[in-house]
């Protein structure tokens, strides 16, 4: 009996499904199993996402050049047989011969970027690889069955993507928080022998009935099936590259500038997912035009945020941001759907959408980081999604032009005016009326043409992004790396300095009192009792921030800093804007790297280590594990103490800690220290402090105080290499 067209219909949807969440399950798996060898720097991740985002434009290019090459038949037989080879020899453990070679050329390495990418083709490469292919390769397949949906297979790409929306949801809430990176991969690869059998059924599913349709497509096009044109490659290419911009620059905006939320990229990415859905459905309903007029709405209260640097309120903040990117993502996607070729050409499509993909990331994740100073990339791409607007006034007035050049110059001139008047020279609404809302609102006067008024608002960027007009106090030094945004901000006429990371503080230095380490380390805090009852002979402190610890230095003291960023050392070293190093009575070394690394590399022992080191608001991951510790154990002297700065909004890492002090038989002290009205005016920041000791006897200086206790007993899972639960972490209330 010959298979109805909804059974295969349905064979198709499933593999689809199947095989997109296997690709969102196994990117951030694979991240977390390269991340002990190589340290919790941006580098890593940027490196997995391009390994990623190059590992899927090979797979949609082999999917095109198989689909116009070779008979249907055969494209079957050799993506199977693809599959099963990939199936074979899928690695997916760091125990291997292959993992243990990268292991110890990482162990010497300066620039480990090229190894993240030998690391992961060892693990995940091949069936990576051999998956990314499935999508296009499905709907082509799909294109040729006797199914009445047939001439429109599009809607198995929305299928894709609503598997990769469950899987990125259910990574962190699900699998990560109930299994070890080990389980996960031995699930992923259940999974990926399941997906082997669905592709092998979709094949015999869906074979054709005739030689002709089972040639290849290019000898199959008719004549009056007009072939693709640059100028629909290069539309298909701005209409991918613009949104994938967007995607990172938002994610890095709102983690690095309104709330720093472990895990708050998932929510951008699963609305970039949602409108792929939306957009590729059987039905579609996508008022481009309509999304269009939204976006240009947003784009101006959007605009005046971003110049203003705004934090608060972070809820209302950050919903104006997620809005803006879904409705541009949105509508640019809704324009991509729209001008989507015949079936014929589907593969050679998807192949232009997956290298926009690629331009848009690089552009954000390689070029932006050395080409600016500021998160300039973000702003700018809503920019260009607001020139994509679709509209029926075609073609360039000279208005376009002209009237982003006034905006230039009112905003120029603006800049230089403002600190002039007395009025004006401080923060507050009379200067963001003139400064920021003046050109913004000339802006806005060009909204009916959508190249006048994306250039318009990117003119107000680009100068914002170099005067600082909305910043509290003089913006006297910004340099930015792969780690971030570093700002040097003067205040109260010159006397405190400032080093801020987004909306987070890493340090402060009052230049009448430049012997006080203040913010997390006053000498009334936690560590800086730690360091006046028990003055370490030599110290090990991870995360430089601007040298407040060294404050405490004495004679015959030996502190050495391990900092993974070389711009903090930069900024730290430099006396015009701290001096805490250079005044130091210790002997003060900074070694640069991932300190999981170059602290494993030492041959000395320390009396105090203090983990000091932040990332989305909290100490990386990888250096909270049961395996980091006992290497820090390795390395502490007799009698010893191990300090962790867990300070944070959003994660409570004293349970965490307490669970490896118990795994470990480990003492442990801790203490939640806020300050008072005055403490606040003298420079002092509420922290949270976790100690280790091998026995409790060694913080016997300590117990004569009544500051420090015994965590309060949480039973959690240890933390290690393979196993953690962020989302367990997270704080039931604001403290």
């Amino acid at each position: 009996m010959p298979n109805s067209p909804q059974t295969v219909r349905f064979v198709f949807i499933l593999t689809a499904f199947v095989s997109s969440a296997l690709l969102f399950m196994v990117e951030p798996l694979a991240a977390r199993m390269v991340l002990p060898t190589f340290g919790g720097s941006p580098q890593v991740w940027n490196s997995c996402m391009v390994f990623f985002q190059a590992a899927l434009l090979l797979g949609y290019l082999y999917a095109h050049v198989l689909s116009s090459k070779l008979s249907v038949r055969t494209q079957r037989i050799v993506h199977v047989v693809l599959l099963v080879v990939a199936f074979m020899v899928l690695p997916m453990t760091t125990h291997s011969t292959w993992f243990e070679a990268v292991r110890n050329r990482a162990a010497g390495a300066t620039e480990a970027g090229g190894l993240v990418l030998f690391a992961l083709f060892g693990l995940v490469g091949l069936p990576f690889f051999a998956i990314s292919a499935n999508s296009s390769l499905l709907q082509s397949w799909f294109s040729k069955t006797s199914d009445p949906s047939a001439k429109g297979p599009y809607f198995l790409y929305a299928a894709g993507n609503v598997g990769s929306m469950i899987a990125l949801l259910a990574y962190p809430i699900v699998l990560e928080p109930l299994f070890g990176i080990s389980e996960q991969a031995g699930l992923w690869k259940i999974g990926f022998g399941v997906l082997v059998l669905f592709i092998g059924l979709a094949s015999a599913l869906s074979i054709p009935k005739s030689q002709a349709t089972s040639e290849p497509l290019e000898n199959r096009a008719s004549g009056d099936l007009a072939p693709t044109t640059w100028a629909q490659r290069r539309l298909w290419i701005v209409l991918s590259a613009v949104p994938s911009s967007l995607l990172l620059g938002v994610t890095t905006y709102l983690t690095s500038n309104i709330a720093p939320i472990p895990l708050l990229w998932i929510i951008p990415l699963a609305f970039y997912l949602l409108t792929f859905i939306l957009v590729f459905a059987r039905q579609p309903k996508t008022p481009d035009v309509l999304l269009g007029r939204i976006l240009s709405v947003l784009a101006v209260p959007l605009a005046v945020v971003i110049v203003l640097g705004s934090a608060q309120p972070i809820l209302q903040l950050g919903t104006l941001h997620v809005a803006g990117f879904f409705i541009a993502a949105w509508m640019c996607h809704s324009r991509l759907a729209k001008a989507k070729p015949d079936p014929t050409h589907l593969t050679e499509f998807f192949f232009w959408v997956a290298l926009g993909g690629v331009i848009g990331g690089a552009f954000n994740a390689l070029l932006a980081p050395v080409t600016f100073n500021s998160l300039l990339e973000y702003p700018l791409a809503i920019a260009a999604a607001c020139m994509l607007r679709p509209t029926s006034k075609t073609g360039f007035e000279k208005s376009d032009w002209i009237v982003p050049a006034a905006v230039l110059a009112l905003t120029v001139g603006i800049a230089l005016f403002l600190p002039h008047v007395p009025m004006l020279a401080k923060p507050g609404w009379q200067r963001t009326l003139f400064g920021i809302g003046l050109p913004v609102l000339l802006a806005f006067f060009g909204v009916d043409r959508p190249l006048r008024f994306g250039l318009s608002l990117a003119a107000v960027f680009v100068v914002q992004s170099v005067v600082h007009v909305a910043s509290a106090g003089s913006v006297i030094a910004e340099e930015r790396s792969f780690f971030g945004v570093h700002r040097v901000v003067v205040s109260d006429h010159g006397r405190l300095h400032e080093l801020d990371h987004g909306n987070t503080i890493h340090g402060i230095q009052d230049l009448k009192q430049r012997d006080m380490p203040l913010t997390y380390y006053h000498p009334s805090g936690p560590i800086g009792q730690v360091m006046l009852k028990m003055p370490p002979q030599r110290a090990a402190f991870v995360g430089l921030g601007v040298g407040s610890l060294a404050a405490y230095g004495q004679p015959g003291q030996h502190f050495t800093y391990y900092e993974i960023d070389p711009i903090v050392d930069k900024i730290a070293k430099d006396p015009r804007y701290f001096t805490f190093l250079k005044d130091s009575s210790a002997k003060v070394d900074v070694v640069l790297g991932d300190a999981r690394l170059t602290l494993a590399q030492s041959n000395e022992k320390f009396n105090l280590i203090v983990l000091d080191a932040f990332s989305s608001d909290a100490i990386p991951v990888h250096l909270l594990t049961t395996e980091a510790i006992k290497m820090y154990l390795s390395k502490l002297a007799d009698h010893g103490v191990l300090a962790f700065h867990i300070s944070n909004h959003y994660l409570d890492l004293a349970p965490v800690l307490l669970a490896n002090a118990r795994e470990l038989n480990l003492a442990r002290l801790y203490q939640s220290d806020g300050a008072t009205q005055d403490e606040e005016a003298d420079g002092k920041r509420q922290s949270q402090w976790f100690l280790l000791a091998r026995k409790t006897v060694d913080f016997t200086p300590l117990l004569d105080t009544r500051d420090f206790d015994e965590p309060e007993d949480i039973r959690v899972r240890p933390w290690t290499d393979d196993y953690c639960n962020v989302i367990g972490a997270f704080k039931a209330r604001e403290e």
